[in-house]
């Protein structure tokens, strides 16, 4: 039996036409088909952030899929950065209001 992979969190901004698109349900499918947990959110200044913990892997194929965003969706920047681990903060991938 192979040991679990380690398991990392990153926090994302990001800027564009990213409201009203469906950025933020894009954002969520995308985590849950690739098994992380996490959060997104709408912030008042029109950029989306949204945070994930999973196996590397995994998070550099959702990192990728947010930079491409939705088909209605334009991303302008998408910046990446090491988050605090949340380990157990969520049971899956939400989406804040």
């Amino acid at each position: 039996m192979e040991p679990c992979a380690p398991h990392e969190s990153v926090q994302l901004r990001v800027e564009g036409r990213v409201q009203g698109v469906g950025f933020r349900w894009y954002t969520r499918d995308c985590a849950v088909r690739l098994g992380l947990t996490g959060s997104v959110r709408n912030l008042p200044d029109g950029s989306v952030e949204a945070m994930a913990r999973g196996p590397a892997v995994a998070l550099s194929l959702w990192v990728d899929q947010v930079r491409r965003g939705p088909p209605m969706g334009h991303v302008l920047s998408c910046a990446v950065q090491q988050a605090p681990d949340p380990d157990g903060e969520y049971d899956g991938f939400v989406i804040l209001h």
